[in-house]
């Protein structure tokens, strides 16, 4: 009975554990990088080339085979023992052994192990621009929730606001300082206020939802985020674009995946000509048998025949592509073609990182003067707010005034929060393309 209770007690606290947990951004990346489908489909695509460099391997040795066949001769057939034809009715057991190994083929088969080996290296790299592009979309949708947890706790906080200043409009009405049109219009606005706070409790489920697809997170278990790990420091990029990308390019996956793929282009377009050059083979091999006829006349045991029938022999052959219906010649001009294709996605594929590094590094740095004029903003407002706020106890503003300047308030603070957050996302962002990565496994 005591260990039950303590088992029951440990899986209470490991359920109020989970249950209380907050997710940080960090949790949430390495979680989604640890369980999207898309992880796992990149890696069955790399076992299928490291298959492909096996077999590539596999083709540069010996083949060899082993045979055997058993045959009944009815009437008429040619004895094996005299090579002479027989009407006696026989039986026949042949067994081989034999084997083959490509001398040169135009390197087609070790330009082939190359091109495996490469689509290995593309294929690791591929997993880590995979993770990495798991990683940035979590936190976008990171943010995301957090801004509209933020805009709801805000929601919140105007609307306690305007149910307080309700009851103060009611209350002076009473005394006969407000009248019936500035309760009208309180009331208006405390309910306007509730209509914002159920909207932004509807973008924030939704916000919440879309993170868990990014997360592959159970849609039925509670998912709360905590702290981002806000930045102590909100200043401008200290190097240009340029310089960012000009080091990006020897590390980053987006660029290391591109490059690999021109490599392995090349390597099949070399394969594909060598296939225009002649095969020499070489080939071996050993067979025997066994026979007998079926009319009851004495044989030569098993065993003996087996030994004494054991034939050897070796060759050369030489096979020289004359014509095969422009095949050959068709696939090395696919394969230039392919290749050319290549070249021009790598150009596109680095022109399109230094326009997204450029972007980035512009928008963090705009972020730090739009969060800076932000906060200027707020502050000014908070101050105009409580002034107004005063006024407004002492009949000098309308209901209406007071009103606008709750909204204009609400209005800056979102706008400081949206910018903060914002910087935070371009920062990492060129953090990562400045070389440290989002998430580092184990």
């Amino acid at each position: 009975m005591k260990y039950l209770v303590t088992i029951l007690f440990i899986l209470m606290s490991i359920t109020a554990y989970t249950q209380d947990k907050k997710w940080t951004l960090m949790d949430c990346m390495e979680y989604a990088v640890k369980n999207s489908p898309r992880r796992s489909k990149q890696e069955a695509q790399n076992s299928i080339y490291h298959q492909n460099f096996l077999e590539a391997v596999g083709q540069l040795l010996p083949s060899i085979n082993a045979s055997t066949s058993a045959s009944f001769n009815f009437g008429r057939g040619l004895d094996a023992e005299t090579n002479t034809y027989t009407n006696i009715n026989s039986f026949n057991n042949n067994y081989n052994l034999y084997s083959s190994l490509t001398l040169f083929d135009g390197l087609a088969n070790v330009t082939r192990v190359r091109l495996q080996n490469v689509n290995k290296l593309l294929g690791r790299q591929q997993l880590e621009y995979t993770k990495d592009m798991i990683a940035y979309e979590v936190m976008e949708a990171f943010y995301n929730v957090m801004y509209n947890t933020e805009r709801v706790k805000l929601a919140e906080q105007e609307l306690e606001e305007s149910t307080a200043n309700l009851k103060q409009v009611q209350r002076m009405m009473e005394l006969g300082v407000k009248g019936f049109p500035e309760v009208a219009e309180m009331t208006a606005q405390e309910a306007a206020n509730k209509y914002n706070l159920t909207r932004q409790k509807n973008i924030l489920i939704i916000g919440v939802i879309l993170l868990k697809e990014k997360m592959n997170f159970p849609i039925e278990e509670t998912l709360e985020i905590g702290d981002s790990g806000a930045l102590d420091i909100i200043a401008k990029s200290d190097q240009t674009a340029y310089n960012i990308f000009e080091h990006s390019k020897t590390f980053l996956p987006q660029a290391l995946v591109a490059e690999s793929a021109v490599q392995v282009q090349q390597l099949a377009y070399k394969s594909a000509k060598g296939g225009l050059f002649p095969t020499i083979a070489v080939e071996g091999g050993y067979s025997t048998g066994f026979s007998r006829y079926m009319d009851g006349s004495e044989y030569s045991s098993f065993g003996y025949q087996f030994k004494n029938k054991m034939g050897r022999y070796v060759g050369f052959s030489i096979r020289v592509p004359i014509f095969n219906g422009f095949s050959r010649t068709a696939e090395v001009r696919r394969g230039k073609a392919q290749l050319i294709i290549t070249q021009a996605e790598r150009e596109e594929t680095l022109q399109k990182l230094y326009s997204e590094i450029e972007q980035a590094v512009a928008d963090m740095n705009g972020q730090v003067d739009e969060y800076y004029q932000a906060k200027k903003q707020t502050e000014a407002m908070e101050i105009a707010q409580k002034v107004n706020e005063r006024k407004f106890s002492e009949g000098l503003i309308s209901a209406i005034e007071m009103h606008t300047s709750a909204n204009r308030l609400l209005q800056a603070r979102a706008e400081e929060l949206n910018a903060q957050l914002k910087f935070q996302l371009k920062f990492r962002l060129v953090s990562y393309y400045k070389g440290e990565p989002f998430v580092v496994e184990d």
